[in-house]
């Protein structure tokens, strides 16, 4: 099933681009949902520079894009979903009767559509967006070795055996989506993202307490985590008078969330293969103050950007140092290394060199790494 013959496409020329998203989002997401909202910058941003680009996602996705709908709406927000994968399934059918029409397939979804793009492997790009140091995955990427791979952090690449990995290309948000607070922040420090254990809720209070500050969270409760959440983080709460758990929030009201906090505490307790929240805190221009786990030494410019930490005491004295970074700088640094534009291009050229690649009749030689680690630990 590997479709027509692809010609090699020369600078400017408009590509023919498929992007499959997880549906358990829309694209965008409507509340949290990391992949999805990069797959939905990336879409708008391709169109937007002139490509044929499809979107393979839920039917309630919007999208300037063609939208190939692979199930009425995002699976979490359908209360009769009970199992995802015969959902994705269909979706891989719609994708393999369409192959054939694009230079790129581009797929999000992790693992499921390596058995069934096989004879057209080397038109097919793969973003690993999760955790990769799972005992499972060595042996399925040893069988599935000469799928091309696109690593998000360097860092995240360390666990599995060697593979056909084409690139790290860091996510970027469009410069406008959040707004640049150049004015004066309140009093509170900020955790965004999800109440889980290696999130470690637990230890933004600790900080929050020991700092003498406010802490507000905005987070999604998983069912998975419901029980960490009622017997470990909601009695924290109701112990602490300096906290606030305001929920999820939607992208809308991240600027103010995020824009007017004296810092985002991101005090992670695993390999964190990316950290969205952490480039978005930086495109309101306030600081990260991060563990040192995954790829946050990549992220985040230590005493530019934020700090790197590695104990409750060094972020206690990390959110004291705050007042000493420059806020227009940490905006500046998003700018230059985090925006759509520089993840689209260097998505694009990624695509050309497979397609020229595969006009050849030869996979890609897998690159250098496109990003480099940067910064060290706060030592305490």
């Amino acid at each position: 099933m590997g479709g027509a013959a692809h010609l090699p496409l020369k600078d400017g020329r408009r590509m023919r681009i498929a992007q499959i998203a997880p549906l358990a989002e829309s694209c965008p997401p409507r509340l949290y949902g990391g992949t999805e909202r990069v797959v939905s910058y990336l879409t708008e941003e391709l169109v937007a520079q002139g490509h044929e680009v499809t979107l393979f996602a839920s039917g309630d996705s919007i999208t300037s894009a063609e939208l190939a709908a692979c199930s009425e709406r995002a699976l979490r927000l359908s209360e009769d979903v009970r199992d995802a994968l015969p959902h994705h399934m269909i979706m891989l059918e719609k994708v393999m009767r369409r192959a054939h029409e694009f230079d790129v397939l581009h797929f999000h979804i992790d693992l499921m559509h390596a058995p069934v793009v096989r004879d057209f492997a080397q038109r097919t790009l793969t973003t690993l967006h999760g955790r990769l140091d799972l005992p499972d995955l060595p042996p399925f990427f040893r069988t599935f070795s000469r799928l091309p791979l696109v690593s998000i952090s360097d860092f995240q690449r360390r666990p599995l055996p060697p593979v056909n990995w084409a690139a790290t290309i860091y996510h970027g948000l469009p410069s406008n989506t959040l707004t640049f607070n150049a004015g004066k922040r309140e009093d509170y420090l900020a955790f965004l993202g999800r109440i889980s254990p290696e999130k470690r809720p637990d230890r933004a209070i600790e900080i929050a307490a020991k700092s003498g500050m406010r802490l507000k969270i905005a987070a999604k409760i998983d069912r998975a985590d419901q029980a960490y959440w009622d017997e470990r983080i909601a009695p924290l709460i109701r112990a602490h008078a300096n906290v606030e758990y305001i929920g999820e929030i939607n992208e809308q009201e991240k600027s103010a969330f995020l824009g007017n906090a004296h810092a985002l505490l991101f005090p992670i307790d695993w390999d964190e293969p990316f950290g969205l929240v952490m480039i978005e805190a930086m495109a309101c221009g306030t600081p990260v103050i991060a563990y040192g786990r995954g790829s946050v030494p990549e992220i985040i410019d230590h005493g530019q950007s934020g700090f790197i930490v590695s104990s409750i005491d060094g972020a206690v004295r990390a959110v004291a140092a705050v007042p000493l970074l420059d806020r227009a700088r940490v905006r500046h640094i998003f700018e230059r290394r985090f925006t759509v534009e520089r993840m689209t291009r260097d998505y694009v050229d990624l695509y050309r060199r497979q397609i020229a690649a595969h006009a050849i009749g030869d996979l890609p030689a897998a690159s250098a790494p496109i990003a480099s680690a940067q910064g060290a630990a706060l030592a305490v």
